[in-house]
């Protein structure tokens, strides 16, 4: 029997796909392993969205080859979807991108029984959504699901729909399905993914909007909490709102909205289908049904033409929004996208500087946001003996729960990293 080991690198929908591609050869008689350790098999899940992503994927890739000389390499994902057939270097037995996962091990095993290495990687002009089915995760109280593939928005800067193609959406009744398939495994918290989540459903023309989904996991059995990936700031409006605010008891009360940038001049540049005030409005129709819940986003910073001016209006906006987290990223030209050469680009140590910036407030407003807590009860999801999330996803630190438990705590104080209080 042969090991196989599994990376994931990127965001949560790869990690969805790594998983579902592990179940496959589980199935197929295969023995799963970590990734460092010496194995037979290799499936590597790369990432492109940014030059860091690329490169440590690229870098993966070889160190699984020098790992084991005799393994064989299976490439998938955007970096694979990308490069295609200049992606089998020696050593690389099989080159899968972003279709046909479904095929894992039989393409795998043609291959070997051949004694050739080949690319099935295929356009993605015309595909449909590829129901791969997950049905236990490598955590053990909180699943990823996929429900959304694809993007159609076309950002200056963003490779992704070239990579994952156009928006497509999982069926409600496998939606329905999975979610009380891992509802009975033992899931207590699912999480909803997407390339472009908020457009879940638009490909089925019927209506179908990403809330009909929402019922149908908040109505699994065993599962008791569901959070969502991230949303696309222009979707989100009051009636979108009310819809999600019908499932409270289960909905977390934690969205992640994506901003880029807090300038209107910048986010037009970026070609962002939202402004200033539009994400105002969507915040507000959040804060509207769920009053206290956390808003996280990123930001791009030092995007070609971004001034220091317009640096300090995204810095002012992020202030007065109040996240609960700031994921930030210098800005990184994407080879085939329209930003590529775009003029007025800033200096990498400017992106960079301003990046230190905004992270070191977004530190201050995720501390604001936890010492808001102190006094009240959260209900927190054990993910170890000492600590775990609550449904606003802090971080909370008490003695004496058990993983996979979920309790109700006190919050007393702050230590700077996480939220501290007593089980109730």
């Amino acid at each position: 029997m042969k090991k196989v080991g599994f990376l994931a690198l990127g965001c949560k929908v790869n990690q969805y796909d790594s998983q579902a591609m592990r179940e496959l050869f589980v199935k197929g008689s295969y023995v799963p392993a970590e990734f460092d350790e010496i194995c037979d098999v290799y499936v590597v899940s790369t990432c492109m969205v940014t030059n860091v992503g690329e490169h440590k994927s690229l870098k993966m890739v070889r160190q699984a080859i020098r790992r084991n000389p005799c393994a064989d390499v299976i490439v998938c994902g955007c970096l694979a979807q990308s490069y295609g057939e200049k992606m089998l270097i020696p050593g690389v037995r099989l080159v899968l991108g972003n279709a046909n996962r479904g095929r894992i091990v039989e393409l795998y095993e043609d291959a070997v029984r051949r004694n050739v290495a080949i690319c099935c990687v295929e356009s993605l002009k015309e595909a449909k959504f590829e129901a791969i089915d997950v049905t236990a995760n490598e955590g053990k109280t909180r699943a990823v699901m996929k429900i959304q593939e694809g993007c159609d928005n076309r950002c200056a800067y963003c490779i992704i729909p070239d990579v994952r193609g156009t928006i497509r959406s999982r069926n409600l009744e496998d939606v329905r399905f999975e979610a009380e398939t891992l509802g009975k495994a033992g899931y207590k918290e699912v999480v909803l993914t997407g390339i472009h989540l908020a457009s879940y459903g638009r490909d089925f023309k019927d209506g179908t909007t990403l809330p009909d989904a929402i019922d149908a996991v908040c109505g699994a059995e065993g599962v008791e909490r569901v959070r969502l990936g991230s949303l696309e700031p222009a979707w989100i409006d009051d009636e979108y709102a009310q819809r999600m605010g019908q499932h409270k008891d289960k909905l977390c009360p934690q969205f992640h909205l994506s901003l880029q940038s807090g300038c209107d001049k910048v986010l037009g540049l970026m070609r962002r289908r939202y402004n200033k005030e539009m994400f105002r409005k969507a915040v507000a129709a959040l804060r509207k049904v769920f009053p206290s819940c956390a808003i996280t986003t990123d930001v791009i910073t030092g995007f070609s033409g971004e001034t220091e001016e317009d640096f300090e209006e995204t810095m002012v906006f992020c202030e007065e929004i109040g996240f609960a987290r700031i994921h930030v990223f210098p800005f990184s030209e994407r080879k085939g996208t329209p930003a590529e050469h775009f003029p007025n680009a800033v200096p990498m140590a400017e992106r960079e500087a301003r990046a230190r910036r905004l992270i070191a407030l977004g530190k201050v407003l995720e501390q604001r946001y936890m010492e808001s807590l102190i006094g009240h009860t959260v209900e927190v999801m054990a993910e170890d003996d000492e600590a775990g999330y609550c449904r606003e996803y802090i971080r909370v630190k008490t003695p004496g729960i058990a993983s996979g438990e979920i309790v109700k705590v006190h919050i007393e104080k702050t230590d700077g990293n996480a939220a501290c209080g007593t089980i109730l």
